[in-house]
């Protein structure tokens, strides 16, 4: 059976991904690796990877899908969670898909991201989109998720002053 639960807010999503992590058998010293677009998945990646910083894992970020380019998050003092330069050797114990690889003009597809995990068999992975891109995409035909985490971010209220 499928369980779905409703959360808000950026709590909503931090809160489920840890509580998912926290019980899925991942120990400290275990590696979460996620998979996104530099740049517009990153900021995300490292709120995720904040969510769960205390949990002793090792956290790294591979950009699209080549895992030849796979660096370290590490905790940035006064900061945060950043992904480093360092490079590090891949051994997921949980993967996590970013939606941003599924919107339209990012060179992925849905097969690539399936034969990437399909490397790394009997890992959990873990999905996190905005506004049901997976699903927009095609990719939950594709991709079965462990757990699936869709935020939605509508409407955006945006305030301005006159400056006239």
């Amino acid at each position: 059976m499928t369980e779905k639960e409703i959360f808000h807010g950026v709590p909503g999503i931090l809160r489920p991904f840890k509580e998912y992590i926290e019980t899925s058998g991942i120990k400290r010293g275990n590696q979460i690796v996620y998979y996104g677009v530099p740049g517009t998945c990153t900021p995300f990646v490292e709120l995720l990877a904040f969510a769960i910083r205390l949990l002793g894992l090792e956290q790294a970020f591979v950009p699209l899908t080549d895992e030849t380019k796979v660096k370290k998050i590490s905790m940035v003092e006064d900061v945060g969670m950043q992904t480093t330069g360092n490079s590090v050797t891949l051994a997921p114990k949980a993967i996590v898909v970013m939606g941003g690889l599924s919107m339209p003009n990012v060179p992925v597809t849905a097969e690539q991201v399936k034969a990437v995990i399909d490397k790394h068999p009997g890992v959990p992975v873990i999905g996190v989109c905005f506004m049901h891109m997976f699903e927009k995409a095609g990719w939950l035909q594709v991709i079965s998720f462990d757990c699936l985490i869709d935020a939605n971010i509508d409407p955006v209220e945006v305030t301005k002053k006159n400056t006239s």
